[in-house]
């Protein structure tokens, strides 16, 4: 397994473009799947440097219904022609925002996909062989408070805060894609059935929300229940929070840039 960053908010290569969005090419035996689309064409324009080819990709997954992670998919679409689309109906139904500074829109504006490339997912199952998808993660744990600053409307019209129904966690040969985690990464790895190596993805642990403690409670959490686990964040995990976790898991927790390559 082979896994390429393509879109994040930070690179150490000065010839790589960055955004506030997430994307990573998947390379498997089987397939080739690319694990969220970031918010703009970024991850494209990175391809061509990266040496990824787009028209390799056999399936399109798509975390939650944030314009930052699936706000690609209408240029990944104009290129590939045979894709099939993982996603929730909450996600592509949704209309979200955000209250981080100002009220903001952060709804996805959806491409119009064709039935026969659309799966729809409303339930944990098996895609195929080999590819699972986790849904409606139950929350035993306590969820990011950054969730707090994030509302979807609902069915009168009202912004209410967002539960993330939409969000969906994919897993792969051992490997765990958890988007932005906004459910929170013990939730996540509570609700997998099956041996994970890595965590891959975003943990939705921002400045100024968890408090110094908790990060580190978190962090000997996971070190302790997971030891056998690698963990790879970048996007929407703060570089302060990143040093408190990193002095607490050691090797376990490693971060990831634009260009990042990491063969399992």
């Amino acid at each position: 397994m082979r896994w390429t960053v393509l879109s994040d908010n930070r690179s150490n290569d000065n010839s790589l473009f960055t955004e506030h969005g997430l994307s990573i090419f998947l390379q498997t035996e089987q397939h080739n799947i690319l694990l969220d689309t970031g918010a703009s064409n970024v991850f494209i324009r990175n391809t061509e440097l990266l040496g990824v080819d787009l028209n390799d990709v056999d399936y399109v997954f798509i975390s939650h219904g944030h314009c930052d992670h699936a706000g690609g998919l209408r240029y990944l679409l104009e290129c590939n022609r045979q894709a099939k689309v993982i996603v929730s109906p909450d996600a592509m139904n949704g209309k979200f925002l955000s209250k981080r500074g100002n009220f903001h829109n952060i709804t996805t504006e959806w491409p119009e996909i064709d039935d026969k490339r659309l799966i729809s997912i409303e339930h944990t199952c098996e895609v195929e062989a080999g590819i699972c998808v986790i849904a409606h993660i139950p929350q035993i744990h306590p969820m990011p408070k950054g969730n707090r600053n994030l509302y979807v409307q609902d069915t009168d019209g009202n912004y209410i805060h967002d539960d993330f129904r939409h969000e969906l966690v994919l897993y792969i040969d051992g490997l765990l894609f958890t988007g932005c985690a906004h459910s929170g990464l013990e939730n996540i790895l509570a609700a997998c059935p099956w041996p994970v190596s890595t965590v891959v993805g975003g943990f939705h642990l921002l400045d100024g929300q968890e408090t110094e403690e908790e990060i580190k409670a978190l962090g000997q959490k996971l070190k302790v229940n997971y030891p056998n686990t690698l963990f790879y964040t970048s996007h929407c995990t703060s570089d302060i929070i990143f040093g408190v976790m990193k002095d607490v898991m050691g090797e376990q927790l490693h971060s990831f840039r634009c260009g990042t390559t990491i063969m399992s």
